[in-house]
């Protein structure tokens, strides 16, 4: 019968015979070349290590089609792809986190075009044409954390563009053309909670939501340098506060925000108290009752169409949207209303208003406000304190003795002192007026059994240890004597006299 690979290939003669061993062997080498379609191969324009491809640089102008399904990261950078359509991938990619798309030609991203990468954790659309963001353009990437659009020309964010991006954490937009801060992203329905960086820089912003940003930069780091902001007194009154914070996206970049050092604004200038001395006050309020904070330092507004925003524990107040339903509110001359003080209205107080030209960014207007009996609040704390300080002692001084214990036990039994023998057959080596745990003298005596238990006995130094010439008067008479004060242990008995003490080891 002829082998199986040439029949393969329907070869059934070849050069005469089917069984030539030549024959048969190049024959098995070109079918080895040319695996099962079944067997997911590299595309011949990337390179591929284990789970990472790279396409990069290759002059695409769409995606390989034979792309394997076990890839965790694809680099198609450097190329020239202008669209990115809904079936741009063949096949759900569930294992693929990262995709970079940067330095391409893209201008158009259809919707749902990335429902085929539904576990994508990073995406870089930098560097592309992209000019308008349409709604569900992002749809099914609710495990994106980071984002990368710099570099592009948007000048518009549909609602919705960004709305399913849940776990998004970081909006990198820097560098495109936007005339409007995207208030939505915050605000949207299902839109991103978490989002702990937002890079607006160089763009075409002249206005931003002070106050959402008041409350937006006490959890993420938003960066505006480079924009061509309007100075105005409420814009002043954000950087100053910024800097007082030491916010780190204003603090790096404090060069290229124009308004930080502008000295020509004098209209937003508060009349500030001379010689003011902005120590953090503590307010104290029953619940229930009214509460009014003046803001620290500050006498009148030099302009009263100034606002001034108040930092609340749980949301920013300003002065120029007074609600008379609300329990919090900001007169025009800058002073707090507490209507109604509940217990959670307790807390930190910050007063953000242009303070210019006697600004310090040392200092700030802060106060404390207390609601309820402080008295009893820290009496308990102390208590609590204190019964916590007693349990610790407590549990420190029992480890103490147990561990004494133990080193004790270890000490006796473990450590014993080893008596030495010497030519004569007496033992030395102890010292004198030492504890010794020693072996039964019967048993040292015959030298053949181990002992059963351990004694304990005084020894006398002996002669030969002191460097004295002159004999020293035992003590203890070594004749017979009672073993009631001796610890007994093994075969001896209360009474039986010691014969010979220096066999004691």
């Amino acid at each position: 019968m002829c082998p199986t690979v040439l029949q393969h290939f329907s070869l059934t003669n070849f050069g005469g015979s089917c069984c030539r061993p030549l024959a048969a062997a190049t024959l098995l080498l070109l079918s080895l070349s040319y695996p099962p379609p079944s067997v997911a191969t590299c595309p011949s324009s990337c390179i591929c290590a284990s789970d990472i491809i790279s396409c990069s640089g290759r002059n695409l102008s769409a995606v390989p089609s034979d792309l394997p399904g076990y890839i965790t990261r694809l680099d198609l950078s450097h190329n020239a792809i202008t669209v990115l359509p809904v079936g741009w991938m063949s096949g759900t990619f569930h294992k693929l986190a990262t995709l970079i798309l940067s330095r391409n030609a893209l201008s158009v991203v259809e919707v749902n075009a990335f429902a085929v990468t539904p576990n994508l954790l990073h995406l870089d659309l930098s560097s592309n044409r992209l000019t308008v963001l349409d709604s569900d353009v992002f749809a099914g990437l609710k495990e994106l954390k980071e984002l990368l659009l710099f570099g592009n020309q948007i000048v518009q964010i549909n609602p919705g563009a960004l709305g399913s991006l849940r776990s998004l954490q970081r909006l990198y937009l820097s560098g495109n053309r936007l005339a409007a801060f995207p208030s939505g992203l915050y605000l949207e329905p299902g839109g991103p909670r978490n989002l702990t960086l937002l890079d607006l820089s160089y763009n075409r912003l002249l206005k931003v939501p002070v106050q959402n940003l008041l409350s937006l930069t006490q959890r993420s780091d938003i960066y505006l340098q480079g924009n061509p902001l309007t100075c105005e007194c409420a814009l002043l009154a954000l950087l100053e506060y910024w800097m007082w914070k030491q916010y780190l996206p204003l603090v790096d970049f404090r060069g290229d925000y124009s308004c930080v050092d502008d000295s020509e604004l004098t209209d937003c200038s508060q009349e500030v108290q001379p010689g003011m001395t902005l120590e953090a006050q503590t307010y104290q309020v029953e619940p229930g009752h009214w509460l009014r904070v003046a803001c620290p330092g500050l006498t009148s507004l030099a302009n009263t169409s100034a606002a001034v925003f108040w930092v609340t524990p749980r949301t920013v107040i300003n002065s120029t949207a007074f609600d008379p339903d609300a329990r919090l509110n900001v007169f025009r001359n800058g002073t707090l209303a507490i209507r109604s003080a509940l217990l959670e209205d307790s807390g930190m107080y910050a007063c953000v208003t242009a303070r210019r030209p006697l600004y310090d960014p040392k200092k700030f207007g802060v106060v404390s406000v207390v609601v309820g009996n402080s008295s009893a609040t820290s009496a308990s704390g102390s208590a609590h304190r204190g019964s916590t300080e007693h349990f610790n002692t407590a549990f420190t001084t029992l480890a103490s003795c147990v561990v004494s214990i133990v080193l004790v036990l270890l000490y006796l039994y473990l450590t014993p002192c080893r008596c030495r023998e010497t030519r004569g057959g007496t033992s030395r080596g102890c010292g004198g007026r030492a504890i010794v745990l020693c072996s039964d003298p019967r048993e040292v005596e015959e030298g053949q059994r181990r002992a059963n238990g351990k004694r304990v006995a005084f020894l006398e130094p002996r002669e030969d240890d002191s460097d004295v010439a002159f004999p020293k008067t035992p003590m203890v008479n070594p004749g017979p004597i009672a073993t009631e004060g001796i610890l007994k242990n093994g075969s001896r008995t209360v009474g039986q006299p010691l014969t010979d003490l220096a066999h004691t080891a």
